[in-house]
């Protein structure tokens, strides 16, 4: 069994080490490890801090965007004959110490997709508001696509070769959201890992700020279900209709 890391990376070169010298070199179940670095643009040494470590490194020319460097990843690790496929960010949040824990469900034929659940509600390092969105952003998944999904924004995830080849990144901002959906379209099987974090080594590059970020990821989940999901936008479009109409009749007979 192959497992590729992947690991995506925007001006890095500070953290990067931090995560490279943590990565696992054997893992039962797994005859081979390949680490890859997917370099998206950086003005800064990320490149070399990867080659230094002995990564397979991959440039993009310019910054594409954290889901161009996934989908660049998951194109690569396919071409390299991957069995199981591992996202970890490189600013060293997720420890990689849960590597083995995290496949380990894909090694035992119990699910396609595994995501590290940071347990956003518990993660002290969020403030109290970050911490009430995370909790309803993954309460409206789970009602919407019908998974069970704990931290449906952790970049830390392992993927089946099954699951690669059937997904394909659509948003050039980010996967998490957009690789869930597919998973629901296709019925794959989602399992959690509860994980503990790293203290912030750094703020997040994918936005300017929290509420930057929740518009952001609105119009990333909703193209994403609109491309895979679109009949649960017109049921759903239509339930809020029935209520808008509802309750203007109620009014109506108060008047």
């Amino acid at each position: 069994m192959k497992l590729v890391i992947n690991i995506p990376c925007y001006n890095e070169e500070q953290t990067l080490p931090l995560v490279l010298g943590e990565l696992p070199e054997h893992i039962f179940g797994i005859s081979e490890i390949r680490v890859q670095i997917v370099d998206d643009g950086s003005t800064d040494d990320t490149s070399k801090v990867g080659a230094r470590f002995g990564c397979k490194v991959i440039r993009h020319d310019r910054n594409l965007g954290l889901g161009c460097a996934f989908q660049t990843g998951v194109n690569e690790a396919l071409d390299s004959g991957v069995d199981i496929f591992v996202n970890i960010d490189a600013d060293n949040q997720y420890p990689p110490r849960y590597i083995g824990d995290l496949i380990k469900p894909i090694l035992e034929n119990r699910a396609e997709i595994v995501i590290g659940d940071r347990q956003p509600w518990k993660v002290r390092y969020f403030s109290p508001l970050k911490r009430i969105l995370q909790w309803l952003g993954n309460a409206v998944i789970k009602l919407l696509l019908n998974i069970d999904s704990r931290d449906a924004v952790s970049g830390f995830r392992a993927y089946s070769k099954i699951a690669l080849e059937k997904m394909y990144v659509t948003s050039s901002y980010s996967y998490t959201l957009d690789t869930l959906v597919q998973a629901a379209h296709k019925n794959f099987r989602i399992s959690s890992l509860k994980i503990q974090t790293n203290p912030p080594t750094r703020q997040s590059r994918l936005s300017r700020n929290i509420f930057q970020y929740i518009a952001l990821t609105m119009i990333n989940f909703i193209q994403s279900i609109l491309i895979y999901e679109p009949r649960k936008v017109f049921e759903w479009s239509l339930i809020l209709l029935f209520f808008c109409v509802l309750i203007t009749f109620l009014l109506f007979l108060n008047v």
